[in-house]
């Protein structure tokens, strides 16, 4: 997951345009595929078979340097992406956000996918029920007036969800959603709470990058609290049930707002607590579980909490 491009004053979002060049050749030294949206709904929705591990790169904001610095490499090498665009800012004609006309232009290329990011990219799980629907039809009339349809993949602003927004959202008929926790997806996964790896200047470098070219989805069968909203349970009671063994697991977490390694406990080989000591303090909680798989790949799982204080 990406935003800005070369805007160097915004290190914890941005990725400089030479060091996305090498990311994209780290990819194709590695053998792996890059795939559209197509391609994601075969897999995930329609749940057709495919073969080794693919890359999908996504794109909230439709920040002006995306289209300056990035398109032009994707455009070039004909690499799919999905471009997650909040309308709001686009409508203003803010000079940080791309013009609806470079919109049509990744729209109709048949490259890029434009994606669902509502109209203002606030605090959705501040808002009412009304408020949310409201803001998402606002996106919506946007999309039809400019585009001429509605995009079948929403990503939830700042990757922020809970179960009433993941039931609007499907219930405007997309397809899949994307929340902004770290992890793989497999075709077991819930399809409104699909993870990405963010990349930015500290979490895009060489080294890491290729260490998350090698790593694994670890399928689950649920994890608790389904509900990723918290009210009264800060801290939550976090169970996860893979469908593997995984004695050898790692949590961390940023409980307390400091992050480090968090106690995890066994309900079974395949079934595991994390307790957490400390309360979440920031507005957003977040743990990621990693472990070494047989091929020499590391497997991760991760979620992310919004805290209601």
């Amino acid at each position: 997951m990406y935003h800005r491009f070369e805007e160097n004053k915004y290190p914890t979002t941005n990725i400089k345009t030479n060091d996305f060049k090498k990311q994209i050749e780290l990819i194709k030294d590695a053998k792996l595929e890059f795939i559209g949206v197509d391609q994601l709904l075969k897999i995930l929705v329609d749940k057709e078979p495919y073969a080794n591990k693919k890359i999908l790169l996504t794109i909230d904001d439709a920040f002006e340097s995306f289209y300056k610095n990035a398109w032009p490499i994707l455009k070039d090498k004909k690499i799919p992406f999905i471009l997650f665009v909040s309308t709001r800012e686009v409508n203003a004609k803010h000079p940080n956000y791309m013009t609806w006309d470079q919109i049509r232009e990744i729209h109709q290329s048949k490259i890029g996918t434009i994606g669902g990011h509502s109209f203002s990219h606030e605090y959705l799980v501040d808002f009412t029920k009304e408020d949310i629907i409201k803001d998402i039809q606002k996106s919506h009339d946007d999309y039809i007036k400019e585009l001429g349809s509605v995009p079948k993949i929403f990503s939830y602003p700042f990757g922020e969800y809970s179960n009433e927004i993941k039931k609007i959202v499907v219930d405007f008929g997309y397809k899949l959603a994307f929340g902004q926790h770290s992890g793989v997806i497999h075709q077991n996964e819930d399809m409104f709470e699909l993870p990405r790896f963010p990349i930015n200047e500290a979490y895009g470098k060489i080294d890491r990058f290729n260490f998350l070219l090698n790593t694994s989805p670890l399928p689950h069968k649920f994890n608790k609290p389904e509900d990723k909203l918290l009210t009264n349970n800060n801290p939550p009671n976090i169970e996860i049930e893979f469908l593997m063994n995984v004695k050898n697991i790692n949590c961390f977490s940023n409980e307390g707002d400091q992050w480090g390694p968090s106690e995890v406990t066994f309900l079974d080989d395949n079934w595991i607590r994390i307790i957490l000591k400390k309360k979440f303090e920031s507005r957003r909680g977040k743990f990621n579980c990693t472990m070494q798989l047989n091929d020499g790949s590391w497997g991760w799982f991760g979620r992310q909490f919004v805290i209601n204080n």
